[in-house]
């Protein structure tokens, strides 16, 4: 084969992106055809340890994509680095996690990122440590139920890390992965290949680590590549669906050490801030919704960002079966025309001091007696089960206190109904009261 077309080497990756996206990795882009020579295709890798994931992983797709891309029964190999790392010795083995990574998504970026008062704080610590990881907040932990924005804000940071630094060495798995390669190596008696795998990062990044619950021996292993990367000043980025003193089963100094960074929640999404996210979701697959369908969807659904994702999945797709438009008629027509009347916080206060024999301005001021506390607990609990406003809104009525006030008299309420019910019917008729006052 002589002459080789110019468009040869984009042809080929745009086979493989296109045919076979979930073997894609980031640093494809860092590929590049090394030459073509009696049949064979020669693609050069950075380092050894992309070189092992392509053999290991690719042969097959990068085989046919040079093939389509040729027109040739031609044949692929992979050279670059290979077992030769300098980096590799008997005691510490070529660094090779490439392989695990967990598949970063084009769309969630920073510039993707929709920031509001539930989020603020969060999105604002994860840009810091984008510029300056292992300096800005280390250990970082993100928390809070699921669909709200905490694997976004892992791969944003990521992604922004790659980019700006394409040498760091920066690790994205999940808690089930550094658990799975946990056992791998106890069983090959290959602990010190995998603590050298983790432990030589630049940072390390990991997702829902609250599966370390019950993993008294993973958790043991943890603790000391924490120690090791927090006292090299490594950056240290976590996230899971509680705070750290909620996980279960989770060592006392595990907990410890992951408070002693920054802790930050991700709440709910407030009104405002989830018409601003189906406009980004909008925007991105590319789809014109007009205003008061974005206000329908953002107020009929209040529990998370996948599920307003969905919505407009679902309305574009019924978009498709009829003229190509989107209407607040076929809104209703997807999710339902019965949206609810919304229940405001005025409400709750007025059943609550109606109920417990107060004033409704007490249970907003800062008198901290029994008498008050207890009702304006109530009153908490009940704007956080039937409102979508943000922990940090709720604070904000009730006299500014913030979302960690919030948090401990809703859970407090919470216990206590499930030990006392008629405590459990009060709060009950006091829903039903608030929502018949709306």
């Amino acid at each position: 084969m002589n002459a080789v077309p110019a468009t040869l080497w984009s042809d080929v990756i745009g086979q493989v992106r296109l045919n076979n996206a979930p073997l894609v990795r980031g640093w494809f882009a860092d590929l590049a055809l090394a030459k073509v020579d009696g049949g064979v295709v020669e693609i050069l890798a950075r380092n050894g340890a992309q070189t092992r994931y392509l053999r290991r992983h690719c042969q097959v797709a990068f085989s046919e994509a040079a093939q389509a891309a040729t027109g040739r029964l031609v044949s692929v190999v992979f050279t670059g680095g290979d077992a030769d790392d300098p980096r590799a010795t008997p005691e510490q083995p070529a660094f090779d996690t490439l392989d695990e990574q967990l598949t970063l998504n084009d769309d969630l970026t920073f510039e993707h990122f929709v920031t509001g008062p539930c989020n603020r704080l969060a999105h604002a610590a994860a840009l810091a440590i984008a510029e300056e990881p292992g300096r800005a907040y280390s250990p970082f932990f993100a928390y809070g139920p699921v669909g709200l924005g905490k694997t976004h804000l892992l791969q944003a940071i990521v992604h922004a890390v790659r980019t700006a630094r394409p040498e760091a060495r920066f690790s994205y798995i999940s808690c089930e992965t550094f658990i799975n390669h946990f056992i791998e190596a106890v069983e090959n008696g290959a602990l010190h290949r995998f603590r050298y795998r983790y432990r030589h990062v630049d940072g390390l990044v990991i997702d829902d680590v609250q599966f370390l619950a019950e993993r008294e021996r993973s958790q043991e292993e943890f603790f000391h590549t924490f120690n090791t990367l927090h006292q090299s000043q490594r950056q240290i980025i976590l996230s899971a669906d509680c705070s750290p003193s909620e996980i279960p089963s989770l060592e006392e100094r595990l907990v410890s050490r992951f408070n002693s960074g920054l802790v930050a929640l991700l709440d709910r999404p407030c009104l405002e801030t989830r018409m601003a996210i189906v406009r980004k979701k909008a925007k991105l697959r590319c789809v014109e919704v007009p205003e008061d369908v974005v206000r329908f969807v953002a107020g009929r659904i209040d529990t998370n960002i996948r599920e307003l994702e969905g919505a407009l999945i679902r309305i574009d797709a019924l978009s498709h079966t009829r003229d190509g438009k989107i209407t607040l008629d076929l809104a209703h027509e997807v999710l339902g025309r019965d949206a609810g009347r919304p229940i405001a916080i005025p409400a709750i206060l007025q059943v609550v001091a109606r109920r417990y024999g107060v004033k409704a301005a007490d249970l907003q001021g800062k008198r901290r007696s029994k008498v008050i506390t207890r009702p304006r607990h109530v009153c908490m609990y009940l704007a956080r089960q039937l409102t979508s406003m943000s922990l940090e809104e709720i604070g904000g009525y009730f006299g500014g206190r913030d979302h960690t006030t919030v948090l401990h008299a809703s859970r407090a309420v919470a216990g206590r109904a499930e030990t006392d019910p008629a405590f459990d019917r009060t709060l009950e008729e006091l829903g039903n009261e608030a929502r018949n006052a709306t």
